[in-house]
């Protein structure tokens, strides 16, 4: 029941707060579709959430543009950043970043409305016209791009926002970590966040 509910708020554009689970991050996300993403949305992920915004798409989207995850760019180059490389976090994953990047609209990329630019862009282009991303797009930017393993390989907040916006029909999906005053925010406060602001909650462990 909780899957269905999450599916139709996100369907309806709103917020759906996805916690990964106790014996990983740790932490709960903002999870929408970027299809409606507003800069209103990005004001409050960054006022409410205040983790990194980032936008997440699956490998196959990513291997139709040729977006590297990050660590392989890194390994690729500079002999120095590959002694830098994280090949496996703290908490036993491969990290899902990719490059980070500004749509060519933007001024400085990194204010609400910039953002909001970035991401509804995005969206479209990987939705309708992905060989035009690297015409509309530069890097580095404000927007940092997630590429999902699937959750048979990966059970991180990309592959469990990506699931459910598979399941809704999305293929571009925004998250940002929810933070408290010294430490992610937890388990218990942000189901009160959820609870007060009438947001679905859910654990990674219910998605799949």
């Amino acid at each position: 029941m909780t899957i269905q509910k999450a599916m139709t708020e996100l369907r309806k554009g709103n917020f759906v707060l996805v916690y990964d689970g106790d014996d990983r991050e740790g932490e709960a996300d903002l999870i929408m579709a970027a299809k409606f993403i507003t800069p209103e949305k990005i004001e409050t992920m960054r006022k409410d959430g205040g983790g990194l915004i980032c936008a997440a798409i699956n490998k196959q989207k990513a291997d139709e543009i040729g977006l590297p995850f990050f660590t392989d760019l890194v390994e690729s180059g500079n002999s120095n950043l590959v002694k830098m490389s994280c090949r496996k976090t703290a908490y036993g994953d491969k990290p899902a970043f990719s490059i980070p990047i500004n749509h060519n609209g933007v001024y400085t990329g990194i204010t609400d409305k910039d953002r909001a630019l970035t991401l509804t862009r995005l969206n479209e282009v990987i939705t309708k016209k992905i060989k035009s991303f690297t015409k509309e797009f530069y890097t580095p930017g404000h927007i940092f791009l997630l590429i999902g393993r699937g959750l048979k390989n990966r059970r991180g907040h990309t592959e469990l926002a990506l699931e459910l916006g598979k399941q809704a029909n999305f293929e571009v999906m925004v998250l940002c970590e929810m933070l408290g005053k010294k430490n992610a925010l937890s388990k218990n406060d942000a189901k009160k966040y959820a609870k007060n602001h009438g947001l679905v909650f859910i654990e990674g462990k219910e998605i799949g």
